[in-house]
């Protein structure tokens, strides 16, 4: 497959790849992913599942114009679909439950939190500048089906209020994975599923581990990145 992307604008990470490795859809589902960027995640979970149909929702029109060109340039025209729209009113968009799964891997800072990027188009990427986790829970809630779930990559220091949020909207967590760039190091990411109106319980799988040493990935990256 192929991506198109523009280096002086926000190109993907490995937190979108993890996300797909961590998630999980069948043949028969429908997905949607919130603030799709450029379309990694799309791209990336119609080769590894393959799904009925993926939608693909982004804000900024430059992001969402590259995101097509990229499943055009990939010939999957007819099983994803790239939306130019707000999360925030992403259930005006689309159907109430309508999704089977639903993936998003959002601005981690909060709008006042660090340094914002001087460049309009990283700043919304990594910044809640266009919209909140809240809001981002909020439709995932309306669009998802009930026991659909909902994938998410996003930082360990906002993971109580993560958590929270998650079942103040009826979006019960029930796998939870943090991500370390090093054994010996603290976790920098965490990979969640929470499932709409699931029963409570949650599943905390062993640690993902990025690097055995400077520049080797273990074998679980390894793995995920398909080498």
């Amino acid at each position: 497959m192929y991506i198109i992307q523009d280096p002086k604008r926000f190109c993907f990470g490995m937190d979108a790849v993890l996300l797909t490795g961590f998630a999980s859809c069948t043949h028969e589902d429908e997905l949607l992913d919130l603030g799709t960027g450029t379309g990694i995640i799309p791209l990336l979970m119609e080769g590894k599942y393959s799904p009925r149909s993926i939608t693909a929702l982004e804000i900024q029109k430059d992001s969402a114009d590259m995101a097509r060109r990229s499943v055009l340039l990939n010939d999957l025209e007819d099983k994803i679909n790239i939306v130019t729209g707000d999360i925030k009113e992403a259930d005006k968009l689309f159907k109430p439950a309508s999704f089977d799964c639903i993936t998003s891997n959002p601005p981690y800072m909060i709008n006042s939190h660090g340094l914002k990027n001087p460049a309009e188009a990283k700043a919304i990427a990594r910044h809640e500048v266009s919209c909140t986790f809240e809001d981002v829970a909020r439709v995932t809630e309306k669009l998802l089906k009930p026991g659909g779930s909902f994938f998410l990559v996003h930082r360990p220091f906002r993971l109580n209020e993560i958590m929270g949020t998650l079942t103040r909207y009826h979006l019960e967590p029930k796998r939870l994975q943090l991500v370390y760039p090093y054994a010996d190091k603290e976790p920098n990411m965490v990979l969640i599923e929470s499932v709409r109106q699931g029963k409570s319980g949650m599943k905390v799988l062993k640690p993902l581990i990025i690097f055995k040493e400077p520049g080797v990935y273990t074998d679980e990256i390894k793995d995920i990145y398909g080498y």
